[in-house]
């Protein structure tokens, strides 16, 4: 019940910046927790960063200290500053969206990704 929409992606030079966007429609009252997941060709998808609704963050080991997720709640937007990008980051990105449903119940929702690529 929730949509996510990401945006920002594009080709860098190594050592170059991006932004990504998500933003998230429909039933956004149940999200607790946003975050980037990324998957390469022949990799397996892995967490990028992670932010809760009261702003907690966690970062993959990979991307800590360079990459740098925020969210603004009013807009139900999450984003992902990526600094000192490298050819190691190439990858599709993808939001995803955590909601609680009921004492029980969570649900993740995913975009349909935002292709990085840094590449000389």
């Amino acid at each position: 019940q929730v949509q996510l929409v990401e945006s920002g992606g594009g080709l860098v030079q190594p050592g170059g910046t991006l932004r990504l966007s998500c933003a998230a429609s429909g039933n956004v009252f149940t999200i607790k927790t946003m975050g980037w997941y990324r998957q390469a060709p022949g990799k397996q998808r892995e967490l990028v960063a992670h932010i809760t609704s009261d702003n907690e963050t966690q970062y993959g080991d990979s991307v800590k200290g360079r990459f740098t997720i925020s969210r603004d709640s009013a807009k139900n937007a999450v984003y992902l500053q990526m600094n000192r990008l490298d050819p190691e980051d190439t990858a599709g990105y993808y939001c995803k969206a955590v909601g609680r449903i009921s004492e029980l119940a969570v649900t993740d929702d995913w975009g349909e990704g935002t292709q990085v690529t840094a590449s000389a």
